[in-house]
């Protein structure tokens, strides 16, 4: 293994790790000490800190920008990515801070030692007097001069943030060195040496010989720099600087050839090139114009008069985005692969078609032959009993044993006691997945009675008659929706998720490019009605999902007619699923419920679009944690490749009739197993034992 002085942050930082979103919640495992720490420099016990899509400062609040600590990560430097998050985040808290050049002055008679006439006295801004005594170079050399300076004494007190700094800089320093003009490379040393990265001295023998003879010119200047209490005096610093690479031929005054702004600009350019090549560039020192859109930013503005709203321009879609997706569970497959799964609640506004889906669930259940009351049936008795008496080895134990005198004879009946109090209560646990894709929404054929739009219904009937199965027998249950595309959030309506999701994916098309799609079609699971929730509380959802399902056209039409109170349908859209993410993310959730019977049912109709090797891989991996999972495919035995318990349905009749029949039968199992077997005559194999899954071709 290499040494860590010897790893370079691009060799063990896979491409996955350096995306915004892995970056972000690198930030926020350390946010809480960033926030601290940029209190106590700032004297404000109340500031806030939070990311946004554009730098800002102002009082109260400080917003930083993501892309900033991104940049911090395609570095080759030997340093680890925790100490990259820390470093860069304290690193752009400290400008932000610090960073305060709104002081107005009258003209320093020392900036213009060629004047023959009296210099106003009227106060101007520092950028203003830059302007008038050098132009962009000035302004360029400043600006350069000033991070380094605040640098230096923002993070005195953190040599570990700072040795970070310098080994993102000492790693870049080269091949900017190179690269560079010889302007570039005077400011670029003046940069170093004034943050006390580097020495005159031991920059001497890499630069050109004007530069090295400009910088024994500078090195009073230098340490000006460094020790200046303010902006202007590090100002006055660096266009002593300036005078000494223009005594060294460094800058060259303007030519009947090239204009005066012209060779003014590119000189400013050379030099903010060379250095920006090596620090960290934040936009509170990039130039002018970033400094005075991050002081005056619309979001610097809305914090005087509070916390801004999600959808101000300081918290805007984008970042709310990225945000969201960093802060996902991080799902790592069995094969070795990983990926985020955004979690959440289904939108509460399905309640909204309860009242139809209700009667739709009754016509359903009518026409499908579902059945509507008492859907455990013979197993409630056996199951009730077992539970309630806490049998583990198949003899009675209690207190009316015709065994009792005998036990009590030989000093059993405290330990038969013991063993009835046993908490056997909740010990059994189902979940049901199913797909949420816009195919599930669309019409199919059933022989001989055309074409309607059935599998998402069926499935939701089936989650309803399982919900009562479960809730017969006291056994916990979840109900899931997963799919790719877009995530809806718990209060969306169909007007708030259609305009979140315009506005989302044209920011980040404009900040992050192809990488896009990625954080906008992300791989979601909704959970429809979670383990702890009560069925009750559950029942009005799940009745307007299954509206929505059964009834696609006439709900797309309700939500046209009414987009501020409908639920967002257009959550479903036409993607690529992702099943095996999925499953290892409910097989945890099961395993969580520490029950020694687990059940997970998972309903699509068709295989996932990510591996079907890590799907069998999830649901092997599962299995072998002592879960049951069945795999019931709409129309599609591809399920047979990943399940080794499958079954494929063609009616909603029968994929129904499949989910409550297999959970009975599993049930049935795990009570036989304990004990039981001779109660009842065992069911069909197909969910008794699993079959071996085929070979792909």
């Amino acid at each position: 293994m290499p040494r860590r002085e010897a790893s370079l942050l691009t060799e063990i930082l896979p491409p996955e790790e350096r995306a915004i979103e892995a970056v972000v919640a690198r930030y926020q495992r350390v946010a809480p000490a960033v926030t601290r720490f940029a209190r106590s420099l700032s004297g404000d016990e109340r500031l806030r800190l939070r990311l946004g899509s554009q730098a800002s400062a102002a009082p109260g609040e400080i917003v930083l920008d993501p892309g900033v600590f991104q940049a911090a990560y395609n570095r080759q430097a030997p340093v680890t990515p925790a100490e990259v998050a820390l470093a860069s985040a304290l690193h752009e808290v400290v400008h932000l801070v610090a960073t305060g050049l709104d002081e107005r002055r009258p003209l320093p008679q020392a900036w213009f030692p060629d004047a023959v006439d009296p210099l106003p006295d009227d106060p101007v801004s520092l950028f203003d007097a830059l302007a008038r005594a050098g132009g962009p170079p000035a302004e360029a050399m400043f600006l350069a001069v000033e991070d380094a300076r605040q640098e230096a004494g923002g993070l005195a007190a953190y040599p570990g943030a700072r040795s970070v700094l310098a080994d993102l800089y000492a790693s870049a320093v080269p091949a900017a060195l190179e690269r560079t003009r010889p302007m570039g490379q005077f400011a670029l040393a003046c940069f170093l040496a004034v943050g006390g990265y580097q020495t005159i001295e031991g920059l001497l023998g890499r630069t050109h010989p004007a530069v090295a003879a400009a910088l024994g010119d500078a090195t009073e200047a230098v340490a000006a720099a460094a020790a200046a209490p303010g902006p202007w005096e590090a100002a006055s610093a660096a266009l002593e600087m300036l005078a000494a690479a223009r005594y060294h031929g460094l800058l060259t005054e303007a030519s009947a050839e090239a204009p005066r702004q012209a060779r003014r600009s590119a000189q400013a350019e050379e030099i903010t090139t060379a250095v920006d090549a090596v620090r960290l560039v934040t936009p509170a020192l990039k130039d002018p114009a970033s400094y005075e859109q991050t002081r005056g930013s619309p979001a610097a503005v809305e914090s005087t008069r509070g916390r801004p709203d999600p959808s101000s321009p300081g918290g805007d879609p984008a970042t709310d985005q990225i945000l969201r997706v960093s802060q996902a569970p991080q799902v790592h497959l069995p094969t070795g692969q990983g990926g985020r799964l955004i979690v959440s609640a289904l939108p509460e506004r399905f309640r909204r078609f309860a009242a139809p889906g209700r009667e739709a669930l009754e016509a359903a259940a009518r026409d499908w032959a579902v059945a509507r009351r008492h859907v455990s049936g013979e197993l409630y008795p056996l199951f009730a009993a077992n539970q309630r008496r806490g049998l583990r080895s198949g003899y009675d134990a209690g207190d009316l044993s015709p065994y009792s005198a005998l036990l009590l004879g030989a000093g059993l009946y405290q330990r038969m006691f013991e063993r009835r109090d046993l908490p056997t209560r909740r010990a059994y646990a189902v979940s049901l997945l199913v797909d949420g894709s816009a195919s599930m929404l669309q019409s199919r054929a059933l022989p001989g009675e055309g074409r309607a739009p059935w599998p998402m219904a069926a499935a939701t009937l089936g989650a309803w008659s399982l919900a009562r199965l479960c809730d017969e027998l006291q056994v916990e249950f979840e109900v899931a929706l997963f799919n790719r595309a877009f995530a809806a959030r718990p209060d969306d309506t169909e007007a708030a998720y259609v305009e979140r999701s315009h506005l989302t994916k044209g920011a980040l098309r404009r900040s992050q490019g192809s990488h896009a799609d990625r954080l906008t079609r992300t791989v979601n699971h909704y959970l429809v009605k979670p383990f702890d929730q009560p069925w009750r509380a559950a029942e009005d959802k799940l009745a307007g999902l299954f509206w929505t399902a059964s009834r696609p056209a006439e709900a797309a039409v309700e939500a046209r007619r009414d987009p501020r109170q409908a639920p967002p349908v257009s959550m479903f859209e036409k993607a690529a699923n992702v099943d095996e993410f999925n499953i290892v993310h409910a097989a945890r959730r099961l395993a969580g419920r520490r029950t020694q019977v687990r059940l997970l049912v998972t309903l699509a109709d068709g295989m996932t679009r990510g591996s079907v090797e890590a799907l069998g891989a999830a649901v092997a991996d599962a299995e072998s944690a002592g879960t049951v999972v069945l795999g019931i495919g709409i129309g599609d035995d591809t399920v047979a490749t990943a399940y080794s318990r499958h079954q494929v349905v063609e009616r909603p009749d029968g994929l129904a009739q499949a989910m409550v029949d297999g959970v009975r039968s599993a049930l049935r199992r795990s009570i036989a197993v304990s004990g039981g077997r001779t109660w009842w005559v065992q069911q069909s194999r197909l969910y008794d034992e699993p079959t071996p899954r085929r070979d792909r071709d």
